[in-house]
């Protein structure tokens, strides 16, 4: 990206902030769209104009193949940010969930709705970001829903729940919120989440995984249960595996899980092995060779990120403070680097000074047995050296702020409503120097 040129409105709200020792840059009500923070030295760029604007979960692919645009979420639709110029593109408008970027093609791929009187019907649909050309692919039965696309493009994966009674809505949509103040709509989506979690769990709807090919139409259903299935997301290199989680309270569920298109390799990644251990917000690595996934021992107690190499069954577990302990982690596209988008002393770590965007180099503790022990089945062990991007003390954690790496290793992309309206913005990895 080009450097920028602080807004001269900035550089006097900077210079404020230094002189009287706040700890936070830019008010709520400021319209700067840049600043340095003064407690981190980094730059932080807004990238999004719309406001209700967000970026994609955490885990979920927004880049365009050559790692030059990123779709958002906006309060009228769909748009492409280009990373280099920061110039915004609308590409569609509506009530319009995306499901992500196909990471081959670079197409759209979201769910909306489709009119045919006398009923409304929700499809799944892709569209070209250059073009603008729309591709209907599946039509949506009741109780069906597409959450992933695998590397090559040719399968849809989902769920299908039999629900007799209407279901539960709105357990914790990560989408815009589109009426209304985003953080108020926010915050009482958040009260109730805990209820509406142990409620839908004990459920128990009947529900199965399916998984659709694109070219054929084949739709081939597996895994039938009564666990509460969610959280999918197929591996970014190889095109048959997905990795899916039973919902619910993670203290009341074996949560992480992969299986293969064809129904077979059911696995589970995480057995604990603790009263109250839990394991949740997993993620792939960008080169698809390990699964990465928060990890507390027990709960509420001792942080970890864990991490389990698909190939060899080899786990790797790094250790962070309490107030280190994230909403979500992430990896950078060449694994040399995490990150961590903090909390609130409402979540899980209760921490007292969490809110903070990090980076995390890991280092992992040296084996000193000198092969007298055979280390190959033991857990290898390291600690995560902290670095605060950004003092998020503006931001409600009522929104996740789901920070994600920019393919160039430059930026940390991520979501917040510091200003009153949720939009996106960009961390600079590299320190601004002083001149």
């Amino acid at each position: 990206m080009p450097n920028l040129n602080l807004k001269f409105s900035a550089v006097v709200l900077l210079a404020l902030a230094l002189l009287s020792g706040c700890s936070s840059v830019v008010p709520r009500q400021a319209t700067a769209r840049a600043w340095l923070d003064p407690d981190t030295g980094h730059r932080v760029v807004q990238l999004s104009t719309e406001p209700g604007s967000e970026s994609l979960y955490f885990n979920l692919n927004p880049f365009t193949p050559d790692g030059r645009k990123m779709v958002i979420t906006t309060a009228s639709g769909i748009s492409m940010i280009n990373l280099q110029t920061r110039a915004e593109e609308k590409i569609a408008e509506g009530r319009l969930h995306i499901i992500m970027v196909g990471r081959k093609t670079g197409w759209i791929y979201y769910v909306g709705n489709k009119v045919e009187l006398p009923v409304t019907n929700r499809w799944v649909f892709a569209i070209d970001p250059e073009t603008k050309a729309v591709r209907e692919i599946l039509r949506l039965e009741r109780g069906q829903e597409v959450s992933a696309v695998n590397a090559d493009e040719t399968l849809l994966a989902g769920t299908f729940t039999e629900a007799t009674d209407g279901g539960i809505k709105g357990f914790f949509n990560s989408g815009t919120s589109r009426r209304g103040n985003d953080i108020q709509r926010a915050n009482l989506q958040r009260g109730k989440k805990g209820t509406m979690m142990e409620q839908r769990l004990a459920r128990r709807y009947p529900m199965e995984l399916f998984f659709y090919h694109m070219q054929t139409g084949e739709l081939k259903r597996v895994n039938r249960c009564n666990d509460w299935l969610g959280h999918l997301q197929f591996s970014p290199t190889d095109p048959t595996l997905l990795m899916f989680c039973h919902e619910g309270p993670w203290h009341k569920v074996d949560r992480i899980w992969t299986i293969r298109s064809d129904g077979s390799g059911l696995q589970l990644i995480h057995q604990r092995t603790q009263v109250m251990e839990i394991a949740g917000h997993e993620f792939f690595s960008a080169d698809g060779k390990t699964i990465w996934y928060d990890l507390q021992t027990p709960r509420g107690e001792v942080f970890w990120v864990g991490g389990y190499e698909i190939a060899s069954g080899k786990r790797t577990w790094f250790h962070l403070q309490r107030d280190e302990w994230s909403v979500h982690f992430n990896v950078a596209p060449d694994n040399s680097l995490f990150s961590g988008d903090g909390g609130d002393d409402k979540m899980v770590a209760h921490a007292t000074n969490g809110k903070w965007l990090y980076a995390f180099r890991p280092e992992l503790i040296s084996d000193r047995s000198a092969g007298n022990v055979d280390t190959n089945n033991l857990i290898h062990t390291g600690v995560f050296q902290a670095e605060k991007l950004v003092n998020m003390s503006l931001h409600d954690y009522a929104l996740e702020p789901n920070a994600m790496f920019s393919p160039d290793l430059k930026w940390l992309i991520f979501r917040s409503n510091r200003s009153g309206a949720n939009q996106v913005y960009a961390v600079e990895l590299e320190k601004t120097r002083s001149k």
